[in-house]
């Protein structure tokens, strides 16, 4: 018989008089008369499975097991925990604080298990096999979902939408919220909703502008991690994808995937308002805000948002009077960097801008707007 509990089905199925008197037996009864002396050793031990404790308050919470009490409250959600130290980390759901972090990548999490799990995407290490046929695994729960597809063919959460199977329930409750549109974890910035604790930490670094990852190497910058273990692909000089058409190279082979359309044409992400087509995913998502017309880059100083996040840093020059584009020639500083092209062409006398009428050139195009007025005979305003 399977031993795998259907989803909302308590581990033990027990009554609820027997709950009752669980409850009470523990109340009034005086452990000290349940010690037993093995080797001058004193153990408690649960009247119901057996188990045995070398402490009365360990016994005490095993029992609750049994009973189903969970006396811990969140105050927030109204979760219910058996132990005091599961409310504190659930806590950090709330709050987002993830203070455990990778030294490899940067990732962070809000319990030191989730850390040490995810060190071994990198180290490679899978402490936990198989004991019927040795296969080797970095988790337990891949561990548990294959003993029991591949050895006892025992049943496992299954999700009713797609078919997607878990060892555990709670697996099987967050991942139903990718098809119900669930969002139970709100920005208090801007009200925006999402489905798991981690997203809503990413993005409400948008609005604070909050850079934790810096690159040890060049000094740059990143608000997630991820971006981070990315960016410091461009610091190495080991490029083993290539292009096979011109000849480029990459440092990751998804790289070179969105570097192909540039030859091939192909724009895979299409925009479900209007129809354009894009070649990368993030073009869309900025496309996007054209018809949503959202701006979630905030200006602390004076309020304006902008939808593009290199919009930003743009702008706070006109508070901060920052000018890092310098001529070298001249030594004349500007504040964008578009601008100091077209100031060089004062002094290399470059006239990229045409007119077709009569071959008169100019370095600015608002010059050649003018100037094809007196062909056109059109008034200035």
């Amino acid at each position: 018989m399977s031993n795998i509990r259907e989803e909302g089905k308590p581990l033990c199925t027990v009554t609820r008089e027997r709950k009752i008197m669980e409850k009470e037996f523990c109340e009034r009864t005086d452990f000290s008369d349940d010690v037993n002396k093995e080797k001058g050793k004193i153990s408690y031990d649960c009247d119901i499975c057996g188990k045995f404790f070398s402490r009365k308050a360990s016994l005490l919470i095993h029992k609750r097991i049994h009973t189903g009490e969970k006396p811990y409250h969140c105050d927030i959600c109204g979760k219910s925990f058996s132990r005091n130290n599961g409310l504190t980390r659930h806590r950090l759901i709330h709050t987002g604080e993830k203070p455990y972090h990778c030294d490899i990548c940067g990732k962070t999490f809000t319990q030191n298990n989730g850390l040490t799990r995810h060190r071994r995407i990198h180290t490679g290490e899978k402490p936990y096999h198989c004991d019927i046929c040795g296969k080797s695994f970095s988790e337990t729960s891949p561990l548990s979902i294959h003993k029991c597809v591949v050895h006892t063919g025992e049943e496992l959460y299954n999700c009713e939408f797609c078919g997607k199977s878990f060892s555990q329930n709670n697996d099987l409750v967050n991942h139903k919220r990718i098809h119900t549109g669930v969002k139970p974890y709100h920005c208090y910035i801007c009200g925006k909703s999402f489905c798991e604790d981690i997203n809503l930490t990413n993005h409400i670094r948008i609005h604070t502008g909050e850079k934790p990852y810096q690159c040890d190497i060049c000094g740059k910058s990143f608000s997630h991690g991820p971006n981070l273990a990315v960016h410091k692909h461009v610091h190495s000089s080991v490029k083993p994808y290539h292009c096979e058409i011109c000849g480029k190279s990459f440092s990751r082979n998804d790289y070179l995937t969105c570097h192909k359309r540039v030859h091939t044409g192909d724009k895979p992400y299409h925009c479900d308002i209007c129809g354009k087509s894009f070649s990368q995913d993030n073009h869309l998502t900025k496309h996007k805000r054209i018809h949503t017309g959202e701006k979630p880059y905030h200006c602390e100083i004076c309020g304006k948002s902008f939808s593009q996040n290199e919009q930003l840093p743009k702008h706070m020059r006109v508070h901060t009077g920052e000018k890092p584009y310098h001529c070298e020639i001249c030594g004349k500083s500007f504040s964008q960097n578009e601008q100091l092209p077209k100031h060089m062409r004062v002094h290399t006398g470059e006239k990229p801008y045409h007119c077709e009428i009569c071959g008169k050139s100019f370095s600015r195009i608002y010059n050649l707007t003018r100037h094809k007025r007196t062909h056109t005979g059109e008034m200035a305003y």
